[in-house]
């Protein structure tokens, strides 16, 4: 395959998904002289679109069909949030490059109104991305609505913020935040990389810090998805990779497949990059936040891999297994009583 080829790209049609795509695209023009046609293709996490992602399941929910497209041939490539793919690919597809991390914290939003009834009156503008977590939950008050459909989210601020509601929140960033500013939640808690790559950083009230808050493993990288066997493409796409997000990737992806968990599971893994080395931090929480399994490793970045399977080993010591059980006799409860 030669420069100048045009490649078709399968992108999810989210405010977000179409951000990644346009800027994967711009980038493979500028670096390999390709040219992508975008496809949009509804996946069954946008079907479902008002449904709690712990009801639905989230492995593969924002991924299927796009990846089915990949495996037909319908498509050359797809673009997505690395954080919403499986730990185990289909088989015949890989990770083909990267994009550099963007913040990969989550992020608290609030009000630009001020918060409910409930809450104290902190509003977006009475506050910053330097507020304190101890602070952001005095001054949320007693019981705060807050908005999430990520149970790795709750399970772990129901430990900094005990006697908060955790309600799920779905819809695309301008829908979440309407419904954050017409009352229905007293915050928001998101994705600190969706919000700046959409220019809404000046809604973010509060960066919660990696060691309070472990982000979802994959979480600020945009990841190139490819058939393993078209050596054309990849050779394409790897002109765009970021060698130090690609090992963060392979660490934290690491973690979930050695645990055996999904999207929607309390599993949150971090990989931070410095001269050449990666130090992984990664948590196993039960639902109601009362109990964490941590574990920490550290490694070159072309041993990124074994780095995450030794963190996984350390969580497995720290009773990760239980807990991970536990959330699947629970799971278990709760379909057991679906109509």
């Amino acid at each position: 395959m030669n420069d100048g080829v045009s490649l078709r790209l399968g992108t999810r049609g989210s405010q977000l998904a179409l951000y990644q795509a346009h800027t994967v695209a711009d980038l493979l023009q500028t670096h390999a002289g390709a040219v992508c046609e975008i496809v949009v293709i509804k996946t069954s996490g946008d079907r479902l679109a008002e449904a709690a992602l712990s009801e639905v399941g989230g492995k593969r929910l924002f991924v299927k069909e796009i990846e089915d497209a990949l495996l037909a041939g319908s498509i050359d490539l797809a673009v997505h949030s690395s954080k919403d793919m499986p730990a185990q690919l289909p088989a015949g597809l890989g990770i083909g490059a990267v994009l550099p991390r963007e913040d990969a914290r989550d992020a608290v939003v609030l009000p630009l109104a001020g918060p409910g009834p409930q809450a104290s009156g902190l509003s977006a503008q009475a506050s910053g991305p330097n507020l304190s977590i101890e602070d952001l939950a005095r001054r949320l008050g007693a019981a705060p609505r807050i908005g999430t459909s990520s149970v790795r989210r709750t399970a772990q601020l129901s430990r900094l913020v005990p006697h908060a509601r955790f309600d799920p929140v779905r819809g695309n960033l301008d829908t979440r935040l309407r419904k954050l500013d017409a009352g229905d939640f007293d915050a928001l808690v998101l994705a600190a990389a969706g919000l700046k790559r959409l220019d809404r950083a000046d809604r973010i009230s509060v960066l919660v810090p990696p060691e309070a808050c472990v982000p979802a493993p994959g979480q600020g990288i945009i990841a190139v998805e490819i058939r393993s066997g078209d050596a054309a493409v990849r050779a394409l796409v790897e002109r765009i990779d970021d060698p130090a997000s690609a090992a963060a990737l392979t660490a934290e992806r690491a973690v979930v497949a050695r645990l055996g968990g999904g999207c929607q599971m309390p599993i949150g893994a971090h990989a931070a990059v410095s001269d050449g080395r990666l130090l992984l931090t990664a948590i196993v929480v039960s639902l109601d936040g009362a109990r964490a399994a941590r574990g920490r490793a550290d490694g070159p970045l072309d041993a990124a891999e074994h780095v995450g399977l030794q963190a996984a080993e350390r969580l497995f010591a720290e009773g990760a297994a239980d807990i991970l059980a536990e959330v699947d006799r629970a799971r278990a409860a709760v379909e057991g009583l679906q109509p």
